[in-house]
C-alpha cells in the first residue's frame, strides 16, 4: 500500500470531518439555536453551553475505555467507521430541527450525540498518525493535516452559502421562514464528511487483530486502566502535559465554539456575515496550521505551543476590547491564526512522549482531558453571560484557561 496514498487519506479525514465543528458547533447551527430555536440569546447561550457540556463528560468518561479496549483488539479502523457514521447521521437528522422552540430539546439531542461521535472516533484517528511517518515528520503532516481540514471546513462553508442561504441563482425552492436553508446545509455537512471520509478505510493500513474477543478486551482495559491509575509516577510527564491541556484546549474551544454566537449578539452579525466571517476565519486558521506544522518540526512542539498560547492569550485581549466590528475582525483574524496550530502542536507532543504499545488509551486519556473538564468554559461563559448579561463579560473567562495551562506547560519535557 503506498505510503504517499495513505498520508493523504489520513490528512483528507481531517479535510472531512471539519465540517462538523465549522457549520454545526461553531458558525451555523449553533448561531441557528440561540438566534431563532431558543427563547432568546442569552437562553440559548445558556442551553447550547449546557449541552457541550454533556457531551464533554460523556466523552471524558468513555474515550480512555474505549481506547483501551482497542488497544487489546488491535484494530482502529471499524470503531473508527462506527463513530464516523454516527456522527454523519446524527448531522443529517439535523433537517428536521424546525424554528420552534418544540425542536429545542432534539437539537440539543443532535448536537451532543455528533460531538461524542466525532471526538471519539478522533481517539483511533491520532493514533495513526505515529504508524505514517518518522518521529520528525510527524509535526509536519498534523499540521498539513489540520491545515487541510481548516480548509475543508472553509469550502463546506462557502458551498452553504452559495448554494442555500445566500445564492446567486436560487437551484432549490427552499422556505426562509421554515429555516430550510440552515437545515439543507447540515445534509450538505453530512453528505461532505461522508465523501471525503472513505479514504481513510481503503488506503491506509490497520493494525493487525490481536485475537482477543471483545469481552475479554473489555476486562482488560478495566485492568489496564486500572495499572495506569497506580502507576502515574511512571508516567508523570504525560500527565503533567494532558492537565496543561486540559485547562488551555478548554479556552481555545470555548473560545471557538461561541466565536459566531458572539459576533451574532455583541455586533449583530446575521447568518451571511457570520458565515463570511467563519470563511475567513478557516483561511487564517489553515494557513497557520501549515506554517506551523514546518515551525513545530524545526524548534519542538513545547515551544510551539509556547508560542500560540502567549499569542492567544493577547489576541483574545484585543477581540473583548473591540469596540467596533472592524477592530473585532482584525483581532479574530489574528486569534484564530493559533487556533489551528495549539491543536495539530499538541497532538504532536503527544505522540512523542506516549508509548507505543499504550497510544490508543493514552490518546483516550487525551480525549478525557480535553474534555473532562469541557463543560467547565462553556458553563462559566454562560452563566457570567446570564449574570451580567453581557456576552463580552462571559467570554472574558476564557482568558483565565489559556493563562493556567500556559504556566502548567513549563514543567513538560519534550524529550522524556
Amino acid at each position: 500500500m503506498s505510503k504517499k496514498k495513505a498520508k493523504i487519506s489520513w490528512a483528507l479525514y481531517d479535510f472531512a470531518n471539519s465540517s462538523f465543528p465549522t457549520l454545526v458547533t461553531t458558525f451555523l447551527f449553533s448561531t441557528y439555536f440561540t438566534q431563532v430555536l431558543a427563547p432568546s440569546p442569552e437562553k440559548g447561550t445558556a442551553l447550547w453551553g449546557t449541552a457541550t457540556g454533556i457531551a464533554g463528560v460523556i466523552i471524558a468518561i468513555t474515550s480512555p475505555f474505549i481506547g483501551s479496549i482497542a488497544d487489546h483488539t488491535g484494530k482502529r479502523k471499524p470503531w473508527l467507521a462506527f463513530f464516523t457514521i454516527l456522527c454523519i447521521v446524527s448531522t443529517a437528522l439535523m433537517w428536521f430541527v424546525e424554528p420552534n422552540e418544540d425542536f429545542i430539546l432534539f437539537a440539543l439531542f443532535l448536537t451532543i450525540i455528533g460531538t461524542i461521535a466525532l471526538e471519539i472516533g478522533h481517539v483511533f484517528y491520532n493514533t495513526m498518525l505515529a504508524d505514517l511517518v518518522p518521529k520528525d515528520e510527524i509535526g509536519k503532516l498534523s499540521g498539513q493535516a489540520w491545515g487541510l481540514g481548516y480548509f475543508g471546513g472553509l469550502i463546506c462553508l462557502f458551498l452553504a452559502l452559495g448554494i442555500f442561504i445566500d445564492p446567486p441563482v436560487k437551484l432549490f425552492q427552499l422556505n426562509n421562514e421554515a429555516a430550510e436553508p440552515i437545515r439543507a446545509s447540515m445534509v450538505l455537512t453530512a453528505v461532505w464528511f461522508a465523501l471525503f471520509s472513505w479514504p481513510i478505510f481503503v488506503y491506509t493500513q490497520d493494525k493487525n487483530k490481536t485475537g482477543v474477543n471483545i469481552f475479554v478486551a473489555i476486562s482488560h482495559a478495566k485492568q489496564s486502566i486500572t495499572n495506569t491509575i497506580m502507576n502515574l509516577k511512571y508516567y508523570s510527564n504525560i500527565f503533567i502535559f494532558l492537565i496543561s491541556r486540559m485547562v488551555y484546549i478548554d479556552g481555545v474551544n470555548t473560545m471557538f465554539a461561541f466565536g459566531g454566537i458572539y459576533a451574532a449578539g455583541t455586533f449583530g452579525m446575521g447568518f451571511s456575515d457570520i458565515l463570511l466571517f467563519g470563511i475567513t476565519l478557516n483561511v487564517t486558521a489553515g494557513l497557520g496550521s501549515f506554517l506551523f506544522g514546518w515551525i513545530d518540526d524545526y524548534i519542538g512542539s513545547k515551544k510551539s505551543i509556547n508560542i500560540c498560547l502567549i499569542f492567544l492569550i493577547l489576541t483574545t485581549i484585543g477581540v473583548l476590547c473591540a469596540q467596533n466590528i472592524h477592530q473585532f475582525w482584525i483581532m479574530s483574524l489574528l486569534m484564530t491564526s493559533f487556533f489551528g496550530p495549539i491543536q495539530s502542536s499538541s497532538r504532536t507532543l503527544m505522540l512523542k512522549i506516549t508509548p507505543a504499545d499504550k497510544r490508543n488509551e493514552m490518546f483516550g486519556i487525551y480525549a478525557l482531558s480535553g474534555k473532562i473538564t469541557s463543560f467547565v468554559g462553556p458553563f462559566l461563559v454562560g452563566t457570567t453571560t446570564l449574570i451580567f448579561s453581557s456576552q463580552r463579560i462571559g467570554l472574558a473567562t476564557v482568558l483565565i484557561f489559556l493563562v493556567l495551562g500556559l504556566l502548567i506547560l513549563q514543567y513538560v519535557n519534550e524529550e522524556n
